[in-house]
């Protein structure tokens, strides 16, 4: 069983930035394919980007030269750098752990972007 917990969500302005960090359980966390989710209401839940276990990053046409995912395997910890960010990207946040074939979800944290 991974456990998953997002902090960083808040309300910020259009152009601004936020950080989600997601720390995860487990003592193999380098071998865990992670990546961040949003479910915008009213939405079906998309994919914002992945890093697989080698530090390999793949990022959804909208977000891509604006959000960077990266990962500390020494810290358990994976984050999404979120710059100049839109109104369209308010929703909410999943953090989402790939091991040993099963899926795992946090418990989601809410990025509002709004003036």
């Amino acid at each position: 069983q991974v456990q998953l917990v997002e902090s960083g969500g808040g309300l910020v302005q259009p152009g601004g930035s936020l950080r989600l960090s997601c720390a995860a359980s487990g003592s193999f966390f380098s071998g865990y394919a992670m990546g961040w989710y949003r479910q915008a209401p009213g939405k079906q839940r998309e994919l914002v980007a992945t890093i697989s276990s080698g530090a390999r990053t793949k990022y959804s046409d909208s977000v891509k030269g604006r959000f960077t995912i990266s990962r500390d395997n020494a810290k358990n910890t994976v984050y999404l750098q979120m710059n100049s960010l839109k109104p369209e990207d308010t929703a909410v946040y999943y953090c989402n752990a790939v091991a040993w074939g099963y899926e795992y979800w946090g418990q989601g944290t809410q990025v509002t972007v709004s003036s």
